[in-house]
């Protein structure tokens, strides 16, 4: 009996031993379990490695608005220089101008009893410049002046680039023998319209019939460019 009750006591402790070595074994697991975790505060750490990217892409973008910007500033500037060179130009002034008489020997066209006499006004700078009116035309002889009047043409706006040319008409009356008071020119002053200016040009039309009071005179000037 007492063989018995010792082997029932060996079993027991035995199996209390076996017991406790499973409890221990399970908390290592557990230790392990919580050692695993670590990866996971890792995967945050990349997560938030990866706002630098949503950066770059930020500043991507922003330097694609400079980059815009800074073209359509490129592209009005170009369009206000290219709006310069016509819109923009200065008027022409006497002094950045070459005078002289069409086909550059006087030479006198007529119609009916009137002639024509083509001016040229050319532009000798470097640069464009506009003239719109009509000019100041004054026939001189030795006795005096005369200033011509303009006829009823609309004046427009001319545009002369470097080295271009224009024109203007004066038309006149020439005298005959017994048709009138001669008036015997001998020069034309020309200013050009806004000007105060003049050029004086040798007069290659000879007599012209006086009608400085007449309200209808045969003898007048046309606008530049008309």
């Amino acid at each position: 009996m007492r063989l018995s009750h010792a082997a029932t006591a060996l079993a027991v402790t035995s199996a209390l031993a076996l017991t406790l070595t499973a409890c221990g074994n399970g908390s290592g697991n557990d230790a392990s379990g919580d050692q695993s975790s670590t990866p996971a505060s890792s995967s945050s750490a990349t997560a938030t490695d990866s706002t630098p990217a949503e950066s770059a892409g930020a500043t991507k973008d922003a330097g694609s608005s400079t980059g815009g910007g800074t073209g359509t500033s490129t592209g009005g500037t170009g369009g206000t220089s290219g709006s310069g060179t016509g819109a923009g130009a200065g008027r022409c002034h006497t002094a950045g101008l070459g005078f002289s008489f069409g086909s550059g020997d006087g030479k006198v066209s007529s119609s009916d009893d009137q002639q024509q006499l083509a001016v040229v006004l050319k532009n000798k700078t470097s640069a464009a410049c506009t003239v719109q009116g009509f000019p100041g035309v004054d026939l001189k002889s030795s006795g005096g002046s005369w200033s011509l009047t303009r006829s009823g043409a609309t004046p427009k706006k001319v545009t002369l680039a470097a080295g271009s040319s224009t024109t203007f008409t004066i038309t006149f009356l020439p005298w005959n023998q017994g048709s009138g008071t001669e008036f015997k020119a001998t020069s034309v002053v020309v200013t050009p319209p806004n000007e105060t200016t003049s050029t004086t040009l040798a007069w290659p039309g000879g007599s012209v019939l006086l009608q400085d009071g007449a309200t209808h005179p045969g003898t007048y000037t046309g606008p530049v460019g008309g």
